[in-house]
């Protein structure tokens, strides 16, 4: 089940917010957000929530003993034998057929192997159950001693299969109480309709748009086609993944839990480094904290860190080599700023880095879309003129004119041009003490209204609505 589906939004959901409000007892309500959320993620892949139960459970009694013997060899033991348990499951599930297949490329044999379907969101959960165990070993948080509330920290669904990765010491003091008042709940409701319309209005629209450029004959693409094509993909997976996160934002919000921002308009930064602040933060941080800092950071070895990180980064995003390859390419572009560009962007006007970081990005979404490398080296070399290639036709342009409007609505979503626009509106009526509640909560009643609407009347007549990080 996803977001953006109408089983969820017209069933799934409101019968969860009816029996979660029903319920006045605390506890109750912790379990009907576990009986729903092991239900969420059970509905299109039955057999794996065992393998997420078992997770919560092996981290849950790891976790007793971390803190029962804290500073002792038992702690110790403890931990490792969580990150071990937790880095196979993860390994076997999603990267054992890339590495046999490996193995017999390499070795010319012909291993047998079983290409098992990755769980939804096992990256995911993964990652949020390791970092509990290592901060109930650093002391950063104290062990949870019920189990059903740590059941709910794994499982909870309004980040569970796509993120953003949720550490247990941001979320502790809510999982044992919760305020909810109709503020919440009215911020809630428009986060989560907002991250609805990038999702569904935007998102789709652009992946539809991309694969008439990014699947067809290459004899065919032309130079304007191909950038056109690859603009239009990177706003598909950053209309897709920040919608995602800005809908479990929101259902946090909903049900009692504040989630840390997970995007902040990265494709305004003017580097790779800024990029990686604005872009999945929660994916950003988790290896800050867990890798590049115990690695040494920058005090030691810094590029050496920042490969390391990068090459974890690009293979936690797929098991096949283009994902590495886009993970180490971001690698090599943030250490060539950290030795010497980020210096040269401080004396160059900001409009230069910005336009370096647009294309570097374009560049690196190529390798993330093509699993086929030699298909993504094709691509560039076209979107760079290389070769007997034309640089725009007659088909092109119409089609450029066709989705022009979208194409500038899209660019202007990228930036925080429309929220300054709307904050400025809505301070213009704070002279108007009286009338600004009024007013302002109409505005967003219609505009939530609107956006509900819209991405209805679209999922109704839509087949295509794919979530990008789904499987991630």
């Amino acid at each position: 089940m996803v977001f953006s589906s109408l089983t969820f939004l017209y069933l799934f959901l409101p019968i969860n917010i009816i029996v979660y409000f029903l319920n006045k007892n605390e506890k109750y309500r912790n379990w009907v957000l576990i009986i729903f959320s092991l239900f969420f993620y059970a509905y299109g892949e039955p057999v794996w929530v065992s393998l997420l139960i078992f997770s919560a459970t092996v981290d849950f009694f790891h976790g007793k003993i971390i803190e029962k013997y804290q500073g002792q060899w038992r702690s110790k033991a403890a931990l490792i034998s969580s990150i071990v348990i937790n880095l196979s499951l993860l390994g076997f599930f999603k990267y054992w057929g890339f590495f046999i297949n490996n193995v017999n490329v390499i070795f010319q044999g012909n291993l047998p192997y079983r290409e098992f379907m990755l769980p939804i969101g096992i990256s995911f959960y993964t990652f949020q159950t390791l970092s509990y165990s290592i901060d109930v070993y650093r002391g950063e948080v104290k062990a949870q001693k019920e189990y059903h509330k740590f059941l709910l920290f794994v499982s909870i669904f309004h980040q569970l299969v796509a993120g953003p990765i949720v550490r247990y010491k941001d979320i502790a003091a809510e999982i044992e109480h919760r305020t909810i008042t109709w503020d919440k709940i009215s911020y809630g409701v428009n986060r989560f309709i907002q991250g609805l319309g990038k999702k569904v209005l935007i998102a789709n629209t652009a992946g539809n748009i991309a694969t008439k450029f990014l699947d067809k004959g290459f004899d065919q693409l032309t130079v304007a086609g191909a950038w056109f094509g690859i603009i239009m993909f990177a706003f598909q997976i950053y209309f897709d993944f920040s919608g995602y996160s800005d809908m479990a934002i929101g259902l946090g919000r909903i049900f009692g839990f504040t989630y840390k921002e997970n995007f902040n308009y990265p494709y305004i930064a003017r580097s790779a480094t800024e990029f990686w602040r604005r872009w999945h933060i929660s994916l950003g941080s988790f290896f800050r904290d867990y890798v590049y800092i115990p690695l040494g950071g920058k005090r030691r070895l810094q590029l050496r860190n920042i490969c390391i990180v990068w090459f974890l980064t690009g293979l936690w995003h797929g098991a096949s080599w283009n994902f590495v390859a886009w993970g180490m390419f971001y690698g090599a572009l943030i250490s060539l700023e950290k030795v010497f560009l980020l210096k040269v962007f401080d004396k160059i006007p900001k409009w230069i880095s910005h336009m370096y970081l647009l294309v570097a990005m374009l560049v690196g979404w190529v390798f993330f879309y093509f699993t086929d490398m030699s298909h993504g080296l094709t691509f560039i070399k076209i979107m760079f003129g290389m070769g007997q290639v034309q640089m725009i036709n007659t088909e092109f342009i119409i089609y450029f004119m066709n989705n022009s409007i979208f194409f500038t609505v899209a660019a202007l979503a990228s930036t925080p041009l429309i929220k300054k626009f709307y904050n400025k509106i809505s301070n213009s009526f704070s002279k108007k003490r009286i009338l600004q509640g009024r007013v302002i909560g109409i505005i967003n009643a219609s505009i939530v209204t609107i956006v509900l609407w819209f991405s209805t009347a679209f999922l109704v007549g839509e087949s295509y609505n794919p979530f990008l990080y789904f499987r991630f």
